[in-house]
């Protein structure tokens, strides 16, 4: 490990490849990877052929790729030159990735074989991600030489996001943001050059990009890519060849292992009701889970999205080191969060050390509002965009997540949902519907679900599994017509658990999957939904199971 003279990606990039040398740096699963020194080089090479084409330090270059090598090299290519990387999302269309190029002026574009149909009449000059790894003729570059040193508040990265709420924006994000971030998560989790890392989520997400590319090349482990989509099948086999001991993950993909692979097989066992055993069977199928996952995990990281609490518990018995995080694109993202075995159940855990969050607002009776922020890791702003910019900072300078939450008596962090999806009942209660989806999610026939407000009380849409629609059989399969017991007593079963001002009054299903971010939350903004007439009284806790809040003070 080494000392960074500047939180800049140039200077991670020049001390990498120095101090790392022969040690694998990235690969595919089942070869043999590129080294910390080919890897520097590599993305040296490319910054000498944006210079050749006239780019700039300061000029834009798109970067349009799935998972792969290449992407880091290039992302590093490009920022530690001073050019600022736009990375796109894949998921985005064709007209989508023209708008983001055009608003964000690119000069040129790395662009796998795969994506580059996507990207239309009138794009910037091409680059093949694919070129960048393979040999070259002559000596290794001077790394530092062809990076010169750059400014720590200079831009790195233009992110457009693919929000929940509505259209992208462009987060600048500067160099210190990116690699402060990266650099204080070690007080979370401490890397080094024996760890391995299996990356499964899109690079262009600032949570993998950050946390699973910007922090490992800082502490030198190996990280390892997927070459085809991470569907089980796949992810299985490549966890066995890596046997990797960090992870990042959303939450759905540990949802869907523990509701298809581990509760049916524990709720054969017939002591597993008692609740005198079942954390002692959660702790068997706990190690089980582990050999599945390769049988060196240390370090299971959760975000993008809140954990159900039901497969949070399972992995609190089952001594499983996953960890919780907290934070937005905004931000770089960490905000929150805690390591494995130091998990507070529903909590995020406390902020970052360096990082300074505070309620806006508090709620009297249990401390909830805003969650706002301060921190070497919070934007300067939006791209072009300093309306928009002016709406999410306080007066005082405080970053607006736009998320609810509180704190308990140790500091510990809960979120209780968006500002936008929270639903305000016809007599002042907070409803927040994360935690009634929560609910509904854990229920043995629902794959997910959304809940909103339909202008007379709570409403909700459900995609039902799919052994579940096989099982009703054909009288589902148009209109689902069959399903209308099957969804009143789904209703009943979750109203029981919900306080009466919060109960949801009907039940539709969706037929088809919802659409998602790449953190895998549902765009809200596609689906129906607005908040309830608003009567007199003040809000309430929203009936949900999070401790009272201790001092209103910001956190630390």
């Amino acid at each position: 490990m080494y000392q960074l003279n500047s939180f800049t990606l140039r200077e991670v990039i020049v001390n990498s490849a120095k101090h790392y040398g022969d040690k694998a740096a990235v690969g595919y699963v089942g070869g043999e990877g590129t080294s910390y020194r080919n890897f520097g080089a590599a993305a040296a090479r490319l910054a000498l052929r944006l210079r050749a084409a006239g780019i700039q330090a300061g000029d834009r270059v798109a970067l349009l790729s799935e998972n792969r090598p290449e992407w880091g090299v290039a992302y590093f290519g490009i920022t530690a030159a001073g050019i600022v990387c736009v990375p796109i999302l894949t998921d985005f269309g064709r007209e989508q990735i023209g708008n983001i190029m055009t608003h964000a002026e690119c000069r040129a574009v790395i662009v796998s074989e795969k994506l580059k149909p996507k990207l239309g009449t009138g794009a910037p000059d091409a680059y093949a991600v694919e070129d960048l790894l393979l040999p070259a003729e002559g000596s290794l570059p001077d790394l530092a030489a062809v990076f010169p040193p750059v400014k720590e508040d200079s831009l790195a990265a233009i992110l457009y996001t693919s929000g929940t709420t509505g259209n992208s924006k462009g987060v600048m994000m500067t160099h210190k943001n990116l690699v402060w971030d990266a650099w204080s998560t070690r007080s979370i989790i401490k890397q080094g050059r024996n760890d391995r890392l299996l990356s499964v989520l899109p690079l262009a997400h600032t949570y993998e990009c950050t946390l699973g590319l910007i922090g490992p090349i800082i502490q030198g482990p190996s990280i390892w890519y997927l070459d085809r989509p991470p569907v089980a099948s796949v992810l299985i086999p490549a966890m066995e060849t890596v046997r990797p001991s960090i992870m990042l993950t959303v939450p759905i993909i540990i949802e869907k292992t523990f509701r298809a692979s581990v509760k049916p097989s524990l709720e054969k066992i017939s002591l597993y009701k008692n609740p005198m055993f079942r954390k002692l069977l959660n702790r068997v199928a706990g190690k089980k889970l582990m050999k599945k996952f390769g049988g060196k995990l240390r370090f299971f990281g959760i975000g993008g999205a809140a954990l159900s609490s039901d497969v949070e518990q399972f992995l609190i018995d089952a001594k499983f080191p996953y960890a919780i995080g907290y934070g937005l694109t905004e931000t770089a993202p960490l905000l929150a969060g805690c390591a494995p075995h130091h998990t507070t159940l529903r909590s995020t855990g406390p902020a970052m050390k360096g990082v300074d969050l505070r309620i806006a607002d508090p709620n009297p009776e249990t401390g909830e509002g805003e969650i706002q922020a301060k921190g070497p890791n919070v934007m300067p702003g939006y791209y072009k965009d300093p309306e928009k910019t002016a709406e999410v900072f306080t007066a005082d300078g405080w970053f607006r997540t736009g998320d609810l939450g509180c704190f308990d008596k140790k500091g510990n962090l809960y979120i209780r949902g968006r500002s936008k999806a929270m639903i305000l009942s016809a007599t002042g209660e907070n409803i927040y519907p994360e935690e009634i989806e929560s609910l509904l999610n854990s229920h043995e026939y629902v794959a997910e679900s959304l809940v909103y407000g339909d202008g007379t009380g709570v409403a909700a849409l459900v995609h039902l599994k799919p052994e579940v629609i096989e099982k009703v059989g054909a009288a589902m399969q148009d209109s689902f017509e069959g399903a209308g017991e099957m969804m009143e007593n789904i209703r009943k079963e979750i109203n029981a658990r919900l306080s009466s001002f919060s109960r949801i009054g009907k039940i539709d299903i969706q037929k088809d999957p919802f659409e998602k971010t790449p953190s895998q939350k549902i765009k809200r903004f596609l689906y129906p939904g607005k908040k309830l007439e608003s009567g007199a009284g003040s809000a309430g806790s929203g009936g949900g199971e999070v401790p009272k809040a201790g001092d209103d003070k910001p956190a630390k």
